[in-house]
């Protein structure tokens, strides 16, 4: 799950995701102080670690290792992931975000742990971004590299079984959980983590 937004939404979200059965939830805090991009990211990481789940700090590593989150998610502008690397040594997670099979062995060489890959469909939860790469483009990335590759961008319940079919290891989202009130985030995460559960649980 991704998050950003106002503090009081981003908590109310954070207990309605891990209420759902979130894994593991990524803060984006683009605004605001140093210090309270801290105090929401440290707030955060309590609500997810006290319910059993990981906690992602989006581009600052700094605020990740200061606020006890679990990892950072590293943006196409963000310091390389080989910098982060030797900034957090290997105590955190670091993942990257990549599109091709090129910048992922590169953040595959450099250190990432993951890769986040996309967008893989149209979204709406973030401007500026390239063309879609669909699944095929997610599964071109997953075959190129050894790590994990998450499926980020206008990721649906309904498009779940066609991105790990195509090789990918797991999907974030954010519009398809946090669109409306807590109530429907904890339903539209327990749907998100069952369809996840149900692909695992497949035939091969």
């Amino acid at each position: 799950m991704t998050l950003s937004g106002a503090p009081g939404v981003v908590v109310a979200s954070v207990d309605a995701a891990l209420a759902g059965g979130a894994p593991l939830v990524q803060l984006r805090a683009k605004e605001g102080s140093d210090r309270f991009r801290y105090e929401l990211a440290r707030e955060v990481v309590t609500r997810c670690h006290h319910a059993g789940a990981w906690c992602l700090v989006n581009d600052r590593a700094d605020i990740a290792l200061a606020a006890g989150a679990d990892g950072v998610h590293l943006g196409a502008d963000d310091l390389a992931v080989a910098a982060v690397r030797a900034l957090v040594g290997p105590q955190l997670v670091v993942g990257a975000t990549c599109r091709d099979p090129a910048s992922a062995r590169r953040a595959e060489a450099e250190g990432a742990d993951y890769l986040g890959v996309g967008p893989a469909y149209a979204t709406t939860t973030k401007s500026g971004l390239p063309e879609p790469i669909g699944a095929e483009g997610v599964g071109r990335v997953a075959v190129a590299v050894d790590l994990p590759v998450i499926a980020i961008g206008g990721v649906t319940v309904g498009r779940i079984t066609e991105l790990l079919d195509a090789g990918a290891y797991g999907v974030a989202v954010a519009g398809a959980a946090f669109a409306t009130g807590s109530a429907e985030t904890s339903a539209a995460t327990t749907e998100l983590v069952a369809a996840l559960d149900r692909w695992a649980r497949s035939p091969a």
